[in-house]
């Protein structure tokens, strides 16, 4: 696979660690009720400063933990910071499991901004960095059974589908499924070597 110039870049993301200053970032996250409610079970609740710092100190403590950006316009007079988007951060290897080479991704695109393909690249670019730079050898996820968009996003980057807990939570008067995806690393490898012979093929 070819080094890319920037590894902390994707076509039209940028991503930097998290800063002091983001707790009004995460605040946001933790107030956009769709967002959260697509990636978090929790009891919903108006949002308080506590759960910001708590989502914020899981992205610091993370095997890889990020803010998903847009980069500032170019040329921009005077320059303009990137705009945060949303999160995403692989959880951490607990030193007496680490040697399964084991983690699950979590992702959080504010509501505006989703439906655009944010998501996709984002996480395609964790996907990257966790086997090619930190030789993790499965990289799962856990999709709420009514977040059908999710489903059929992580099955179309490549995702298996391992297994289902039923009923496992209650969301708008119903049971949901807890519904459990992972990729391995020859099962990306794969896919990246497949995306490379297709840019290759000369029409």
């Amino acid at each position: 696979m070819t080094m890319a110039a920037d590894i902390y870049r994707s076509a039209r993301l940028v991503y930097r660690s998290v800063q002091p200053e983001d707790e009004t970032i995460f605040c946001q996250i933790q107030s956009d009720p769709i967002a959260l409610r697509n990636s978090n079970p929790r009891l919903e609740k108006p949002p308080t400063r506590k759960d910001a710092q708590d989502l914020m100190r899981a992205v610091e403590e993370a095997l890889l933990g990020v803010v998903i950006c847009l980069p500032s316009p170019p040329g921009s007079s005077p320059p303009q910071r990137p705009i945060a988007i949303g999160d995403i951060h692989l959880s951490p290897l607990e030193p007496d499991l680490a040697h399964h080479r084991f983690t699950t991704i979590h992702i959080n695109i504010m509501s505006e901004y989703q439906g655009q393909g944010y998501g996709s690249e984002a996480i395609n670019w964790a996907l990257d960095w966790a086997f090619s730079t930190a030789g993790i050898h499965r990289v799962g996820v856990q999709v709420l059974g009514f977040n059908t968009g999710a489903k059929r996003l992580y099955e179309r980057l490549g995702f298996k589908q391992e297994g289902v807990t039923r009923d496992m939570f209650w969301q708008a008067g119903r049971w949901w499924d807890d519904i459990q995806f992972g990729m391995l690393d020859a099962e990306w490898k794969k896919l990246r070597e497949g995306q490379e012979s297709r840019k290759q093929v000369k029409w």
